[in-house]
């Protein structure tokens, strides 16, 4: 069921009360205290774009195998915005882009039950229509203007929902190898040289070349060797 709100601090805090359960989207236009990853702040124009988070509860998944989640929520991203005449890419962790531009981020936050999960709640900040952003961000897009055209935003939604569901049974009861697979596929900048960062702050020219099972990034770097890094250890160098 989809809970529609005007305002509140944050979906993904609302979205924790034990009311809603598996499958329920709790929507917000105002976000007094959204945020993305590791406490990065989320804006949105009001009434623009979507700002939602969705609970999943897979007590099936084994807590090592979580990143499997993350991988489904973002293939179903990358489905829906094919199906809108959109391509886009899966820039690790938890980022889609259009080109070289940011489209959608994500804050998943997991409660764990023993050895499994127990509740997912899945953030999701979409640019719709929005066409004017805050200059002090680094490189946003909205769909409006990847496409050239205005969306309808429940209907972004109600393709969106379709596909996580698609993609949330692939994970649980279908071929989780060609899941990881296709991810990599999608991914941003795959198999191509760029400048990355290092947390020590040197740059170093690598390819991504995948995920490590549990969500590491797989950097190949040019003296042919192969290096692991976890979310803080590395960042991609972006074009201004």
């Amino acid at each position: 069921m989809i809970h529609r709100i005007a305002e509140t601090t944050s979906t993904n805090d609302d979205a924790r009360d034990a009311r809603y359960r598996h499958g329920d989207v709790v929507w917000a236009e105002r976000q007094s205290a959204g945020r993305g990853q590791r406490g990065h702040a989320w804006s949105s124009a009001e009434g623009e774009n979507l700002t939602f988070s969705l609970v999943l509860e897979p007590v099936q998944l084994a807590v090592g195998e979580q990143f499997l989640l993350s991988q489904a929520v973002a293939l179903a991203l990358v489905d829906t915005f094919a199906a809108c005449g959109i391509d886009t890419r899966i820039k690790w962790t938890n980022d889609i882009y259009a080109g070289d531009r940011k489209l959608v981020g994500i804050l998943i936050e997991h409660r764990y039950s023993g050895p499994t999960l127990a509740r997912s709640v899945v953030g999701i900040g979409i640019n719709v229509n929005q066409t004017a952003f805050d200059p002090a961000l680094p490189n946003p897009v909205s769909m409006a203007l990847a496409a050239g055209r205005r969306f309808d935003r429940r209907e972004v939604l109600d393709r969106l929902l379709a596909a996580t569901e698609r993609r949330y049974a692939q994970t649980m009861h279908g071929d989780r190898e060609a899941l990881r697979e296709e991810y990599r596929r999608r991914m941003y900048r795959l198999d191509a040289f760029h400048p990355f960062r290092l947390a020590d702050g040197t740059t170093v020219e690598a390819a991504v070349r995948g995920t490590a099972p549990a969500g590491a990034l797989l950097l190949e770097h040019r003296d042919g060797s192969r290096h692991e890094y976890l979310y803080g250890e590395v960042q991609f160098v972006l074009k201004k």
